[in-house]
């Protein structure tokens, strides 16, 4: 996994990319017809219900607009919200509130909607010890918004690029040569490079299971699009070698099932990919 460091660089450039793109050389709309010594407030508006997610994010692009806005906090990230709620107020200047306005909502808006589908997900494995992983499937761009709204709805982030695990999944093992030559290499690769990561291993079948047990140093063994009888006799084969994680098309009818084959962990990409955006404004007062 990343660092804390890199992981708040990625939203600084985040930020920075998102104001760039939406302001440019100016938000001339305010400019126009608000005087740049008007002061405003404005208040974060709740029109939908789920889990609430970015109000810490929304606090770092306010700052980065303008170090003089404020901003109060009613309801923090992770907390349950229902429609007429207001999450924040913020106050300062009306052209750095207006500027700031379009980056706060979207960004929230997503972040709230993964929070909420994976707290829903979280919610289904309780009793079962089983964890909820997200994947790469993410916006490009915003990847770093996205696990942070996965952790802020109960949910556990999986790696969080290429470069901070290696996963060896279908296609690898078959440029490879096969999944022993691929772990092999893989290894060999760590050694020489110096680097110390991680390494999980996709299994298309129960016999790939069997040859993946035969090499030490995995990490944990994907269980891919397997159905439920073949998950739990994988669970078995594998025991406490290493960890499991099943994955393929899981959703929120069959996730119970296969935790209840005995995984340690689900990873599912549609907490990313398959939301809907919370409705949300910011409304002045």
């Amino acid at each position: 996994m990343i660092s804390k460091v890199q992981f708040e660089k990625e939203v600084d450039i985040i930020i920075a990319n998102a104001i760039r793109e939406d302001v440019g050389d100016g938000d001339h709309s305010s400019l126009a017809c608000i005087p740049a010594t008007a002061k405003g407030k404005a208040k974060l508006l709740v029109k939908d219900e789920g889990v609430i997610a970015g109000v810490e994010f929304a606090k770092q692009v306010f700052a980065y607009i303008d170090k003089n806005i404020t901003v109060e906090t009613l309801i923090e990230d992770g907390s349950e919200v229902y429609f007429g709620d207001i999450v924040f107020y913020v106050e300062g200047a009306s052209q750095s509130i207006l500027k700031a306005e379009r980056l706060v909502l979207n960004a929230m808006q997503r972040m709230s909607a993964i929070a909420t589908k994976t707290k829903q997900f979280v919610d289904l494995l309780k009793g079962t010890g089983t964890k909820i992983l997200d994947t790469r499937k993410t916006t490009p761009g915003i990847r770093a918004l996205e696990k942070w709204a996965v952790k802020i709805g109960g949910g556990e982030n999986h790696r969080f690029a290429l470069y901070d695990m290696i996963m060896l999944k279908d296609n690898h093992i078959d440029f490879a040569g096969g999944i022993t030559k691929a772990i092999d290499l893989t290894k060999q690769y760590l050694k020489d490079s110096n680097r110390n990561l991680k390494i999980i291993v996709e299994a298309r079948n129960l016999d790939e299971i069997e040859e993946i047990l035969k090499s030490e140093g995995v990490y944990r063994i994907l269980i891919d699009n397997f159905n439920y009888v073949d998950t739990r006799k994988a669970v078995a084969m594998i025991g406490n070698q290493c960890l499991t994680e099943s994955s393929g098309g899981i959703n929120e009818n069959t996730i119970r099932k296969y935790a209840e084959c005995g995984v340690d962990y689900i990873s599912s990409g549609a907490l990313t990919h398959s939301v809907y955006n919370m409705d949300l404004s910011l409304k002045a007062v």
